[in-house]
């Protein structure tokens, strides 16, 4: 199996804080691979070292085949980032971002314009070409922070929760392009704090917590370490009063229900039992318990991804 990620203890610290305690990643080339974990675990850290935007304090990483430490500049020609926040020229229109990522990414003036328009049409942002990116809602300049990374062709992309923010039609709208990237075998890399995203989109996914994987499998098999069914108590509004896990057998599923009746639950006045599967919800809960607070003194996502895009349009004009 060929892998476009191939990472062994990776470790970084901020001062006193470790953010990163021997972290492994193996990401098969062509696939979705999602990483999750609460706000702090070091998702963003674990992207800007992947990316060459910080160095790690120990450990090894191959992205695309290079060595991360020994050949930074061979792995900034093969990725692309789009961080959280959207990295675009608000002046300027798409087509100008476009065509001038393009040039300094070393295209020349006609070969950019095509490839401008190519990327237009992709992302469905032909009627708002030619208007300014200030007009643009938050939708659109997520598709078009995304058309920016992909105006030189790489195997690998990494989103860091590519859409926070969004409407949930819109959210749906940049799912669909994600996917279209990956059937045509690009690598994609994804952070995210919406779990039906990562549910919907990975190939596998993996935990992130305290600084190392905590699980890592399909969403199938990470839900299938919860248990089985999960029993929940409505009430007549369709509030959640209570919910307990089974091991999906009859006879858990009748201790789950018979636990609801000596809490006298049960008897509460249009209460319902539903019976559902496990949801990555519950995994994440049950590996990660509560989230920890964001660590202090990363650099914010705008100067990262800023950063990374000159770095990369640099080497690739030189």
């Amino acid at each position: 199996m060929q892998l476009a990620i191939d990472a062994r203890g990776l470790r970084k610290a901020f001062g006193r804080t470790e953010v990163l305690a021997g972290l492994d990643l193996a990401v098969p080339a062509g696939s979705v691979f999602a990483l999750l974990g609460p706000n702090g675990a070091g998702k963003t850290t674990t992207i800007n070292i992947l990316t060459t935007l910080v160095r790690p304090d120990g450990g090894t990483a191959f992205v695309a085949g290079h060595d991360l430490g020994r050949e930074p500049s061979a792995v900034q020609q093969r990725i692309a980032l789009t961080g959280q926040a959207a990295a675009v020229d608000e002046v300027l229109t798409a087509r100008e971002n476009l065509v001038m990522m393009g040039r300094l990414s070393g295209l020349p003036p006609r070969a950019a314009r095509q490839r401008a328009g190519e990327l237009i049409a992709r992302f469905e942002l032909e009627p708002a070409a030619d208007r300014r990116v200030s007009t643009y809602s938050g939708g659109m300049r997520r598709r078009l922070d995304l058309a920016l990374s992909l105006v030189v062709a790489v195997p690998v992309l990494f989103l860091d929760e590519p859409t926070t923010g969004l409407d949930t039609r819109s959210r749906q709208e940049l799912w669909a392009v994600i996917r279209s990237l990956a059937e045509a075998g690009t690598t994609i890399f994804l952070t995210t704090q919406y779990l039906e995203e990562a549910d919907r989109l990975a190939d596998r996914i993996a935990v992130l917590d305290r600084g190392r994987i905590a699980a890592e499998g399909t969403a199938a098999e990470l839900k299938a370490r919860v248990g089985g069914d999960v029993v929940e108590l409505r009430d007549a509004d369709g509030v959640l009063l209570r919910e307990l896990p089974t091991d999906g057998s009859v006879h858990g599923l009748r201790a789950a229900i018979d636990e609801l009746d000596r809490t006298a639950l049960a008897g509460a006045d249009g209460a319902r039992v539903t019976i559902r599967r496990p949801s990555l919800d519950d995994v994440f809960l049950a590996i990660t318990g509560a989230g920890a607070p964001r660590v202090a003194g990363e650099a914010s996502d705008r100067e990262l991804v800023g950063a990374n895009r000159t770095r990369a349009t640099r080497t690739a004009a030189n």
